[in-house]
């Protein structure tokens, strides 16, 4: 069994059984899409989100043993290793408490405590702690020698020490911590001198604030935090002082007298200087880290969403990448996304040559035979897809379908054309162009294009630059992967971007499976992977299931069904004495396939199911179907919007406090948590996802913040 999977079991109620294959599989170099779609017997069922629990949680496991492998060399070092503390220490999952039990022989810098050992005070410390001498003035007299002056420097010298085994006490650490759980307070004030700073108004509603510290959430506390790291707020997290040391007094002082006194003051000294600051410290931290967790939970959510996007698909397409001054960047895409011709016009104010670019886009749309207009939901966006709308409205009766319109996202589309792929795909063209081609791109098939950007550009977040960066890089290249994976990847179109999120692939093998590509022609099998270079057995287990090869002569490449199962369809076919092909197209065949015949040792119903899932609708898309969408013709700017209107919107970006709503008036609005439903609502993705159209109605619009309140409380869905 796994070092940790007992403790893992026990932390996730996951069964042990299901935790050690998990594990053992993992460790055997297996990717979790893989474990999740393939090894489902092994694992019981568990789903990706069990298994990138286990996957984290084993991480942090290692983490925390190499802490106690350190901490166990520096204390034995010290010949101060007793066996008691060894097993209290071995035993220890709790970091905190890990930090506790380290405390005392941690390496310090020079403390005051310190300095008073080296002058002989550690048995004054001793006799006061222990409360029975009736006069420490004149026990103290014996010690004045050396450095120590007089009595009321060596009982201060006592009373450094004392401080210190106090703070350095588990018991009484946990005290202060219980407190801090219980109770603590997070303030925010202003800094005086940056009250009337323009750039510290948007920090305006934390100059003087409070709340309990575990009532605040994460978007409050990062905003806090970011105000802290501008200079402009001081954040504190604080308890009842008061409170915290008579409960420290009760621990260590016993009665009343001289002894008890300085005990007390002590203990006081102990709390105001080391303890507090340290646990503060430690709260500090703990709910930060909280916060990120949230907000990353909420970013890759988003980023989930947006990914999984409905497709339009291999569709000649017409990219607008709009623009006032600066016209409107124009691309023309062939059904594969490759670029046929681009050019600018200038529709819009200041040049406004309506009638010039109306001619250009008819001649666009005519010769390039296009059959969807791409515009990016950007500066002039609405003025682009009301001028590309009247255009569409002057073609010709020869014209034989009047291309469907789409505002698309452009979040992260000047970012990719300036990048290194950009230039890549495109040496030859400029950002415009690159910028307008991505848009097109984008339409046709958003993960495809959107695996080039990093997804910290991509703008489905907050604070996404003040959460820990390791974390947020390894949950959204986690989600990415998912995503790839659970939509599947033409082994023949796909750029080597998107090739390297596929299970046990990787930035090599994806350039190594394009090279192969353009040298030997399109992937006719999925077997032909194993002639890519450096591509073995292990890799090839774990990304065919993942590839999809269209019109290839074993229909079985083109779906979910991993080569390692191809003789399970195969034998079923026999059984019904026709071909895969034949048995695939045949429903009513596929419905009277009895799957306990063909269960073995290592096939099990989950697989079967799967497989059968997939003989029904092979190589599906699990995305949704696009839609178009028009937002209300009698609004176009803020100043058009009263309060009691009820609009049609696009859902742009969720926070854990709301949606931010498209009403195409320039300005998103928000929807706050508590107008999202008629019921209590604490997660905003049960309610809305990403570029979902939505109906609103508007309660509020300021002018001068430029910020628009909406509902959608009340308002039907159509």
């Amino acid at each position: 069994m796994n070092t940790y999977t007992k403790h893992i079991a026990a932390t996730l109620h996951l069964s042990e059984k299901s935790v050690d294959a998990t594990l053992t599989l993992l460790n055997e170099g297996c990717t979790i899409p893989f474990i999740a779609r393939y090894r489902k017997e092994r694992t019981g069922n568990l789903d990706e989100v069990q298994i990138t629990h286990i996957s984290e949680l084993n991480d942090k496991l290692k983490e925390t043993d190499k802490r106690k492998e350190t901490i166990l060399k520096t204390i034995k070092e010290q010949g101060k290793l007793t066996p008691e503390l060894e097993n209290k220490i071995v035993n220890c999952w709790d970091n905190s408490l890990l930090e506790d039990l380290y405390l005392p022989y941690k390496p310090k810098r020079r403390t005051k405590a310190q300095i008073a050992r080296e002058q002989g005070l550690e048995p004054l410390a001793t006799l006061i702690l222990m409360q029975r001498e009736q006069n420490p003035t004149a026990a103290s007299k014996r010690f004045v020698k050396g450095e120590v002056k007089d009595e009321a420097a060596a009982l201060q010298g006592a009373k450094d020490i004392i401080a210190e085994m106090v703070s350095e006490d588990q018991q009484a650490r946990n005290t202060v911590r219980a407190a801090y759980k219980r109770e603590a307070m997070i303030s925010s004030k202003v800094i005086k001198k940056m009250e009337d700073k323009e750039e510290a108004q948007k920090f305006s509603d934390y100059f003087d604030f409070s709340e309990p510290l575990r009532r605040c959430n994460s978007h409050r506390l990062l905003a806090m935090r970011r105000g802290e790291a501008a200079g402009i707020l001081r954040v504190s997290i604080s308890v009842d002082n008061d409170e915290c040391i008579d409960r420290l007094n009760r621990q260590f002082v016993r009665g009343r007298g001289a002894c008890q006194t300085l005990v007390t003051e002590a203990v006081e000294d102990s709390f105001k200087r080391l303890i507090n600051p340290s646990i503060e410290n430690e709260f500090a931290g703990l709910s930060k880290e909280k916060a990120d967790e949230e907000a990353i939970k909420v970013f890759t959510e988003n980023l989930r969403q947006l990914l999984l996007s409905a497709p339009l698909g291999q569709k000649r397409v017409l990219a607008l990448d709009p623009g006032f001054a600066n016209g409107c960047k124009m691309a023309c895409l062939d059904a594969q996304g490759n670029l046929l011709h681009h050019e600018i016009i200038y529709p819009h104010p200041p040049k406004r040559l309506y009638g010039q670019a109306t001619v250009a886009v008819l001649r666009m749309v005519n010769q390039y035979h296009i059959e969807a207009i791409a515009i990016g939901n950007g500066t002039a966006s609405r003025e682009s897809k009301d001028f590309i709308t009247e255009c569409l409205g002057n073609l010709s009766a020869e014209s034989k379908e009047t291309p469907k319109v789409f505002v698309v996202s452009e979040d992260g589309a000047s970012i990719y054309s300036a990048s290194t792929t950009a230039r890549e795909e495109f040496p030859d063209e400029d950002v415009t162009t690159r910028g307008a081609v991505s848009i097109g791109r984008r339409l046709m098939d958003p993960l495809a294009e959107l695996v080039k950007i990093d997804p910290k550009s991509i703008g489905v977040g907050q604070y996404q630059h003040d959460v820990d960066q390791s974390k947020l890089k390894h949950s959204l290249d986690q989600t990415v992967e998912s995503c790839v994976n659970q939509v599947g990847v033409n082994l023949n179109t796909a750029s080597k971007h998107l090739l390297m999120y596929v299970s046990g692939l990787g930035a090599a093998l994806a350039q190594n499976i394009v090279d192969y590509r353009k040298e030997h022609g399109a992937f006719t099998a999925r077997t032909q992977l194993k002639k890519v270079p450096r591509l073995g057995a292990a890799a090839f287990q774990q990304c065919a299931g993942f590839l999809r090869i269209p019109n290839a002569k074993n229909p079985l490449d083109n779906s979910a069904v991993h080569p390692e199962s191809y003789h399970i369809v195969e034998a079923m076919a026999k059984d019904k004495n026709c071909s895969v092909s034949e048995l695939i197209s045949n429903k009513e065949a596929l419905k009277q396939i009895d799957l306990k015949h063909y269960q073995s040792q290592e096939v099990g119903l989950p697989t079967l199911n799967d497989i059968l899932n997939e003989l029904e609708k092979p190589g599906r898309d699990p995305r949704e179907q696009l839609e178009a969408f028009e937002f209300d013709a009698s609004v176009h700017s803020i100043e058009d919007l009263k309060a009691g209107m009820e609009l049609p919107g696009i859902v742009t970006n969720i926070t854990n406090f709301g949606a931010f709503v498209d009403l195409g008036v320039h300005q998103d609005g928000l929807v706050h948590v508590s107008q999202l439903a008629n019921k209590f609502v604490s997660d905003p993705t049960t309610i809305v996802h990403l570029h979902q159209h939505v109906r609103v109605r508007v309660m509020e619009v300021d002018l001068r913040r430029h910020r628009i309140a909406l509902s959608m409380k009340g308002v039907s869905q159509k």
